[in-house]
């Protein structure tokens, strides 16, 4: 009745594999096939640029994805210049001169020491030097502003302080700007 099992036709499973002998060469274990890479989730998203003519801008208008964002962290210090940014949010401390730069952040933690010549500001913590706000300075209560202070339009919340030479500037161009940023380095 051994054979049976055979007549029925049911495989039958070995129960170990072979194993080499000590001197058989060893196969090195498969590795499975390497997984496609995935697209990143814009790439998917955007659509082909048309093509440019003649006379046409050289850069696209900036989406909110594409701005250039420069964040310095709680505990963070930072010294030196920065330039060609268009939104800086200081949580930390900076000391730097900062030009071409379209909106700054003070966050509650934040200190700026040194000079800006920028479109907008809000400012919940400190600001120590020459600043130059061509279009919205805004003050929030927690806010210190203290030195040469060039603006646009101000708004200073109740408790929010300012201090030093405070002047409303009509609406300028942007070379104006970097002109009255030098004047008042020099005043400073």
């Amino acid at each position: 009745m051994a054979d049976a099992s055979d007549d029925l036709g049911i495989p039958m499973k070995a129960a170990r594999p072979p194993v080499p002998g000590p001197g058989a060469p060893v196969k090195p274990p498969t590795m499975p096939p390497r997984a496609p890479d995935l697209q990143r989730a814009g790439d998917a998203i955007r659509a082909p640029e048309p093509p440019r003519r003649p006379g046409d801008p050289v850069a696209p208008p900036r989406r909110e994805a594409e701005v250039r964002k420069l964040t310095v962290g709680r505990e963070i210090t930072l010294s030196g210049e920065i330039t060609s940014c268009d939104k800086l949010i200081i949580e930390g401390s900076v000391e730097a001169n900062l030009n071409n730069c379209r909106d700054v952040e003070i966050a509650e933690s934040g200190l700026f020491k040194g000079s800006a010549a920028i479109e907008d500001a809000e400012i919940r913590g400190r600001f120590e030097g020459n600043l130059v706000v061509s279009k919205r300075l805004l003050i929030k209560a927690s806010g210190r502003v203290s030195g040469t202070v060039r603006y646009g339009q101000i708004e200073i919340e109740c408790g929010g302080q300012i201090s030093g030479d405070v002047q409303a500037q009509p609406s300028s161009e942007p070379g104006e700007v970097m002109t009255d940023v030098a004047a008042a380095r020099a005043a400073g």
